[in-house]
């Protein structure tokens, strides 16, 4: 029987090509997504993939969302929390809702997940969380402090709950891209991009399909010596 997988924000970049891949690697999967209504049903068109609606940054919506998968598909055996968004600024020009909306949804999103999820993986005695942080979250950003602190907590979140799950049978793993090729980073300007690739050894901008072959790596079934750590794929841009 196919493993089921959650992939939020799985329906456009970085969380596509995570969707994709693991399909392909003979995981059931169904894709969360936010509010694009059209993208979503053009992705699930293309892949064969169902999408499902809800806010991960509200807990009641994650733990009825993933209830609904589990009644019409089946038990969650892997999460991939990558629903993320950012509400960039200096600290001194930051709303407090643009705090509050990036650590509701990008750090609070793991933990909602968590809930719904983690008590059913450990009763099964297997599962795989995969937490999509950011170089940033590793280095921090200039005009980032509510995203460099959600992508940071994603790592320290990862190594508290692995601690939790291990004896279980239950992993949960990090991954730290660093620029990749999406929507997002193409719309920074033309010259702070020239910038940004200048700083990474390899040259060049990631591809989703780079994170996505991280994450099928630490989603596999023999992968369950691997917990607590997190997968920097950054181009050489950040070691530590």
């Amino acid at each position: 029987m196919a493993r089921l997988a959650i992939v939020t924000g799985g329906t456009r970049g970085i969380g596509q090509a995570i969707s994709i891949r693991l399909k392909q690697d003979g995981i059931t999967v169904v894709a969360n997504y936010a509010g694009n209504e059209d993208k979503a049903r053009a992705f699930s068109e293309a892949t064969g993939i169902p999408a499902y609606r809800w806010d991960v940054g509200d807990h009641e919506a994650c733990l009825e969302g993933c209830g609904r998968v589990e009644r019409e598909v089946g038990p969650v055996d892997i999460v991939v929390n990558n629903a993320g968004v950012t509400r960039d600024g200096v600290l001194h020009k930051m709303s407090f809702e643009d705090w509050n909306d990036v650590m509701r949804i990008n750090l609070g999103g793991c933990f909602n997940m968590a809930k719904a999820t983690f008590p059913g993986m450990r009763e099964r005695g297997w599962g795989r969380i995969v937490n999509i942080g950011s170089i940033n979250g590793q280095a921090g950003q200039y005009g980032q402090v509510n995203y460099a602190a959600a992508k940071s907590g994603i790592h320290g979140f990862t190594k508290a709950l692995a601690q939790e799950g291990a004896k279980f049978g239950v992993t949960v793993n990090a991954i730290a891209p660093g620029y990749i090729d999406t929507d997002m980073v193409a719309a920074v300007p033309p010259p702070v991009l020239e910038k940004i690739v200048a700083k990474i050894p390899v040259g060049r901008l990631g591809q989703a399909e780079e994170i996505a072959r991280g994450v099928a790596f630490l989603c596999a079934e023999d992968a369950g010596f691997v917990t607590g750590s997190t997968m920097s794929i950054n181009g050489g841009q950040h070691m530590y």
